[in-house]
């Protein structure tokens, strides 16, 4: 064992003896047989099977059709593999249990496994050491070695490293193309709907009608339109603050601009949509869960809290003639709170553009790679937050006792910081003194370096992720044409052999 106890790791060692009773209940050896995991298994005196006149030397075995010739003393090494049971037990029946067959013209025990895993496992009985291919899978590979009852730690250091790291990169990549799937399909089945107590069909066709614009010609105008709005509602709300857009109609007494009724009719238009989606899915939690949802409410809520604040600022005529003038002054207070509520509301308005996102591709796989990327993200706007503090302090402590500076405080530092590291530039801060351009070419070359790190992992990111969510859009899709045409195929063909082999009335009489 001198061989290949330079590779064991600590950690091996620590869990080497929970590892060991493992190997007694056989919990290791997935794919083995119910009914030989229950054979007991003895081992012989020596290191050997029983040392007799007719015991063979050397193991034969077969694997998937190519055979190997082992001895017994290089298996019997490791006796909590499977091969080391094998060469070591004394009770033939857990002999024949371990394999999948026996030939005994040739003393030969056949393995229906994998060939060129085995030829790894070979090798490890040959040398000690467990190798590592890079062109095998990495899940088929542990369940192979869980198999044979050969464990990890039998391999360098170098080949463990690489495996881990495919290991890792190939669990990753499934978590995203499971997501990705899940965002590209639909995830109400049709069963849910008609298996449910009230209208199951209807709420199904409605559903399909709102979720998948594809389905039918109605769905599309639905998606269209949908849009259509979004656009419109934008549009209405960027001109509303234009002057000449502020009209007042002096006939009517209405004193609201002309495109607030077009909002409020996009307002309507969303509102309906809204309903007509909540009242069609099947899962309430997961519909309150769904960003995009959360998306849809934001946008028609500002609307209907400026309308309920409007209707509680309405205040009654005072009582008496002496209170008016403390009236108006309360009246003016509550106005000048509540005209500042209503501005941020209205400006929550802007993220009704985000509706777009149900229907474009591209925006949820941005959003899709700012979730996946969140650490990388996170630590961008860590090195900003440090490079301002840091840039910051350093200009204002040569820069503060220069006459006329703009640098009065670190905190007034931190706009010229921020805008020299995103590499902006506006001037209207500069530092005067020698030492303060230093650290602000510094600033400014940092800047540089950490805006173009993250550019290349985001791009490559977003642009896999927009791929593959665009092929599982299309794979969809088919499936989903593709089970209608079935549908209507089948029932064309029901029609027409049930329409020949019906007797003709001439051929009848």
């Amino acid at each position: 064992e001198g061989n290949y106890n330079y590779y064991v790791d600590d950690e091996d060692e620590e869990d080497e003896e929970k590892e060991e009773e493992n190997w007694q209940h056989d919990d290791a050896f997935k794919g083995e047989s119910k009914a030989s995991s229950f054979i007991p298994c003895s081992p012989a005196l020596s290191s050997r099977s029983p040392a007799t006149s007719s015991t063979p030397s050397v193991l034969n075995i077969n694997v998937g059709g190519q055979s190997y010739r082992l001895t017994y003393q290089a298996v019997a090494i490791y006796p909590k593999t499977r091969l080391g049971r094998l060469a070591t037990s004394t009770d033939r029946r857990c002999q024949l249990g371990l394999c999948d067959d026996y030939a005994a013209q040739v003393d030969e025990y056949f393995f229906d496994r994998d060939p060129a895993v085995f030829q790894l496992v070979y090798n490890f009985y040959a040398s000690g050491v467990l190798r590592v291919r890079d062109e095998l899978c990495p899940r088929s590979f542990l369940e192979e070695l869980s198999y044979w009852g050969v464990r990890l730690k039998y391999t360098p250091r170098c080949c463990r490293i690489c495996f881990e790291e495919r290991r890792d990169e190939l669990s990753e990549q499934l978590k995203v193309q499971r997501e990705l799937r899940s965002q590209a399909e639909a995830e109400e089945n049709e069963q849910l709907f008609h298996h449910m107590r009230y209208y199951g069909p209807q709420r199904w066709r409605l559903w399909n009608l709102m979720e998948k614009p594809f389905s039918s010609v109605t769905a599309k105008v639905m998606a269209v339109a949908s849009s259509f709005f979004v656009l419109i509602s934008v549009v209405a709300l960027a001109l509303n603050t234009v002057e000449e857009m502020q009209q007042v109609d002096w006939k009517s007494g209405d004193s609201r601009p002309v495109l607030e009724h077009v909002e409020t009719l996009c307002i309507a238009f969303f509102t309906l949509e809204y309903l007509l989606r909540l009242v069609s899915t099947p899962d309430l939690r997961r519909f309150a869960s769904s960003a995009l949802n959360a998306v849809d409410l934001i946008a028609i809520l500002p609307l209907y809290l400026q309308l309920l604040l409007e209707c509680f600022t309405d205040d009654d005529q005072p009582r008496g003639r002496g209170s008016q003038h403390e009236h108006d002054i309360e009246k003016v207070g509550r106005v000048s709170k509540v005209g500042q509520v209503l501005r941020i509301m209205r400006l929550m308005r802007i993220f009704r553009i985000l509706k777009l996102a149900r229907h474009s591709t591209g925006l949820r796989a941005f959003g899709f790679t700012l979730r996946q990327c969140y650490q990388q993200v996170g630590c961008l706007l860590l090195f900003i937050a440090m490079g301002i503090f840091a840039f910051s302090a350093m200009v204002y402590t040569v820069e503060h006792d220069v006459s006329s500076t703009n640098f009065t405080s670190i905190p007034h530092a931190w706009w010229w910081a921020a805008v020299s590291i995103s590499t902006v530039g506006y001037g209207d801060m500069c530092p005067e003194t020698h030492l303060g351009r230093l650290f602000a070419f510094l600033c400014i070359a940092f800047g540089i370096i950490l805006n173009g790190m993250p550019i290349s992992i985001l791009y490559n990111k977003f642009s896999d992720y927009y791929s593959k969510l665009k092929a599982y859009e299309y794979t969809a899709l088919k499936k989903e044409r593709g089970k209608v045409d079935f549908t209507r195929r089948a029932m064309r063909k029901i029609s027409e052999c049930c329409g020949e082999g019906a007797p003709h009335p001439l051929s009848q009489q």
